[in-house]
């Protein structure tokens, strides 16, 4: 206020000041406005920006009007939700001027949900980031051992949630070896020492189940296992683990990521370890069933030997082979029968195509008188006498010899 009266004294027109010197007026005054300085202000945000400053930009709009606003890193950084655009809150602050722009806006320091809790909004949001990742798929539920020979326990060590397992475990069998590590279950420390917990059972290996467990509570009391940080652990854990936190009506975010949930701590004692007198039970039945199965197919075998034994193969083994002699006797004479007929009818055959043969050889026709002239410069038979002249040599071919004569001459019939 002062920095302003002496620059409109130092001006020589009164009335004339800088753009610099009224915006720095206006935020002067607002500043001494009590009003301004620390009110609560409900709006619906739209235009929500997250710099990478870490501050958040957002506009706050009711139905015939809208500010700007802006929530420092300092802040925000306590918030249990991330706002979004289309969200109703209330929101703590003060109304200041933004000197460079001209511009005034809403300075956020605290920030409600309108109508729905903060932690409420906060689970959903969780619970549809870790949905939308994958950490509830059934594919990635490993299997509760049927009977494990360690359980291990993450709860408080002051509570009546160990007194409970432990009792049900004794019950159902009572030399069951059980490993508590002692946790906080609700407070700021709570989620960090419960993950603390499960990666060091998993880094020790000392157990072959674990059961978060926790008993009945509010929201608040109950949120350290809607932590990501919890939520991650039980995702990353190669140990199977068991979700029993609050009664059946409770859920929570290590529900959903936990490979098995029970409704209540008691439940996981039930569902981790089966009765032994059920098991000693179940194990007498099989034994005699086993025992009732051998008997019936040693009697069975015995049966069949004895079938084995009074048949005529057993009685007399050669019978069979004495037969096949026989057989093979008749079948040897039979075979050296069918190739005598067969050789008999092969040499008629032949005698009767001899005798065919020997009646059209040239040889059979000389051996009556006959001959066969070739002539030695043609190298052909002598058909005509027009086939040869006068002077040619001849081959006379007859039974016995051949003759080599010259024709002397030659007469047509």
């Amino acid at each position: 206020m002062v920095k302003f009266m002496e620059e409109l004294s130092n001006n020589s027109f009164s009335n004339i000041l800088t753009v610099s010197a009224v915006n720095r007026y206006i935020k002067e005054n607002m500043s001494r406005d009590l009003i301004l300085s620390n009110l609560w202000i409900r709006g619906e945000i739209s235009n929500y920006k997250n710099h990478s400053s870490g501050h958040m930009y957002f506009t706050l709009k009711d139905e015939n009007s809208l500010i700007r606003c802006v929530m420092f890193r300092t802040y925000n950084s306590y918030l249990e939700f991330i706002p979004e655009n289309g969200m109703k809150v209330i929101i703590r602050g003060y109304i200041s001027v933004f000197e460079r722009d001209g511009q005034y806006q809403l300075y956020a320091q605290e920030m409600q949900s309108d109508g729905i809790g903060n932690l409420h909004i906060a689970f959903e949001q969780l619970k549809k980031r870790l949905l939308d990742e994958g950490l509830f798929d059934a594919s990635y539920k490993k299997k509760i051992p049927y009977l494990p020979r360690s359980i291990g326990v993450v709860t408080s060590s002051t509570g009546s949630v160990i007194r409970d397992i432990m009792n049900v475990l004794d019950r159902r069998f009572y030399n069951s070896v059980i490993k508590i590590f002692p946790v906080k279950v609700q407070g700021e420390s709570a989620s960090r020492e419960i993950s603390h917990a499960i990666e060091k059972l998993n880094e020790s290996g000392c157990v072959d189940v674990i059961i978060l467990a926790r008993g009945g509570g509010s929201l608040e009391e109950l949120w350290p296992f809607n932590e990501e940080i919890v939520a991650r652990s039980i995702f990353k854990s190669q140990i199977p683990i068991i979700s029993a936190v609050g009664h059946e009506t409770d859920y929570t975010i290590a529900d959903f990521v936990a490979d098995l949930r029970a409704p209540t701590p008691s439940a996981a004692a039930e569902l981790v370890m089966p009765e032994k007198s059920v098991l000693k039970n179940r194990i007498n039945e099989l034994t005699l069933r086993l025992e009732n199965s051998l008997l019936s197919n040693i009697r069975q075998k015995r049966e069949r030997l004895q079938k084995v034994m009074d048949s005529p193969a057993f009685r007399q083994p050669y019978d069979r082979i004495y037969q096949e002699r026989m057989k093979l006797d008749i079948l040897n004479k039979d075979l050296r029968k069918s190739m005598l007929s067969q050789y008999e009818r092969a040499k008629s055959r032949f005698c009767l195509l001899v005798g065919k043969l020997d009646a059209l050889s040239p040889l059979n026709i000389l051996s009556r008188g006959y001959s066969i002239a070739k002539s030695e410069e043609k190298g052909t038979i002598v058909k005509s006498v027009n086939d040869v002249e006068v002077g040619n040599n001849l081959e006379i071919s007859l039974k016995d010899g051949k003759i080599y004569c010259e024709v002397k001459n030659k007469l047509s019939s």
